[in-house]
């Protein structure tokens, strides 16, 4: 029977839209997706559900640092992840969220790092999913805007199908309607992050069938997915939403110039020149603040991947934007090597 929890009662339409852009997103992903990589994907597609990279409630509540919550109005619908095991931090953490606009806030059990585990949070969590209903349950109390989880199918020796729909009905209990499930154990001893995410095999089958389980809940299933026409058949497997990772960052024209038409049934976004050039303004706003070129261009590296002259692109960007004074000059450097590649002989 399903718990009362999260409404659209709870954050109104823009709960409700945010559902709906979490028909396809992007993964939150260490080291990647910061506020520049997120400027630059939503120039890409005005729908998909755009997420930050993990932020700890202890960085945000002991240490005071407001400032990795900084993000462009642009960016929306985007959504903050956290990472804690602390019900009133995780609370307070979501709360701060909330006041700097994020449309969502999820929690992360997933992440399978040394340095998350010594934290007691992540896909360590797993293991512990009355706690993680207690966290949920505060951060749900504190926090005008819906709470979501992302997790694994399972961690070390546990069996995902016994131990997947045990974790999806407590933690739903505690009143999380969404969740976003990584379709792979994770190996907390014996494999790096990197290996976490390619070795253990996926079990698309398990995640389609908590669908099924669970009807009442939207789920989003992420995992190993490279392509649009992969995501459409999980979705019509079933599936509320497709979170892709990697293949949205190393080949964004790929996925997310056509994810408006494909996913959403929209008209088509810009053709990667015109993300270039629409990039220029930030660029120039980046730099005006004291910020230096590479943050921002080494997000925007394949973004002619598999064209004539993404080599070129890739090269001018990457020797060149650590230079002092480097500008928006590199960058459309970069793009005349790509409109004018060098024919073959």
């Amino acid at each position: 029977m399903e718990q009362a929890g999260q409404t659209d009662g709870q954050g109104g339409g823009a709960m409700a839209a945010t559902r709906r852009a979490a028909r396809l997103s992007v993964a939150p992903m260490m080291e990647w997706t910061d506020r520049h990589c997120r400027y630059l994907h939503r120039l890409m597609s005005r729908r998909a559900l755009l997420y930050t990279e993990m932020v700890t409630a202890p960085a945000l509540v002991r240490g005071g640092a407001r400032h990795l919550l900084v993000f462009s109005p642009e960016e929306h619908p985007v959504a903050l992840q956290l990472g804690g095991s602390d019900p009133a931090e995780l609370a307070r953490a979501a709360r701060m969220g909330a006041e700097e606009g994020y449309d969502e806030i999820n929690l992360n059990v997933g992440c399978p790092s040394d340095r998350v585990q010594s934290g007691t949070f992540g896909a360590v969590l797993m293991k512990r999913p009355r706690l993680v209903a207690e966290c949920a349950a505060a951060m749900i109390a504190a926090c005008p805007v819906e709470v979501t989880v992302k997790c694994r199918i399972g961690v070390d020796d546990q069996e995902p199908a016994e131990i997947l729909p045990r974790f999806l009905q407590e933690v739903s209990a505690a009143g999380v309607r969404r969740f976003a499930i990584h379709a792979r154990k994770a190996w907390l001893q014996g494999l790096s992050p990197k290996e976490n995410r390619e070795i253990p095999p996926l079990d698309y089958p398990l995640v389609h069938a908590m669908k099924r389980e669970f009807p009442h809940l939207h789920l989003t299933i992420n995992g190993g997915v490279n392509s649009l026409a992969e995501a459409r058949e999980h979705l019509a497997a079933g599936m509320d939403g497709v979170m892709i990772g990697r293949a949205a960052y190393h080949r964004p024209a790929e996925i997310l110039l056509k994810a408006d038409e494909e996913i959403f049934g929209e008209p088509g976004g810009r053709c990667p020149e015109e993300v270039v050039h629409g990039m220029l303004p930030y660029i120039e706003r980046h730099l005006a603040a004291g910020g230096r070129l590479h943050d921002i261009t080494r997000h925007m590296l394949g973004l002619f991947a598999g064209r004539p002259g993404a080599r070129a692109w890739r090269r001018i960007l990457s020797e060149g934007a650590h230079r002092p004074g480097a500008g928006p000059e590199l960058v459309l450097e970069a793009l005349r090597a790509v409109e004018n590649p060098p024919t073959a002989g």
